[in-house]
């Protein structure tokens, strides 16, 4: 815990935070695990895991925006990116 000044509010607000780190790391963590999962499958030219790897990523990024872990417009911008990373390399072949 921070050497914090001000008093109780200051000492609670400190633990808010201290949790809420913890919460949205783990979260993140998560995130780019599936994120590197996708990418792997979709290299190697799995299409059926690529898909279902797709879906969980996709997912994972609507409850890290529903949570307030990451926003709206990064996890956009994730899921076209992984979308045109599944259509390069999948379709493709």
């Amino acid at each position: 815990m921070a050497n914090i000044k001000g008093g109780r509010a200051a000492r609670k607000r400190d633990r808010q935070n201290a949790k809420a780190n913890k919460r949205n790391s783990s979260v993140k963590t998560q995130l780019h695990d599936d994120h590197k999962k996708l990418f792997k499958a979709a290299d190697a030219g799995k299409k059926e895991e690529a898909e279902k790897k797709f879906k969980e990523f996709v997912s994972g990024l609507d409850k890290a925006v529903k949570k307030g872990v990451i926003t709206k417009n990064a996890a956009n911008r994730r899921k076209s990116r992984a979308q045109l990373k599944m259509n390069k390399t999948i379709l493709a072949k």
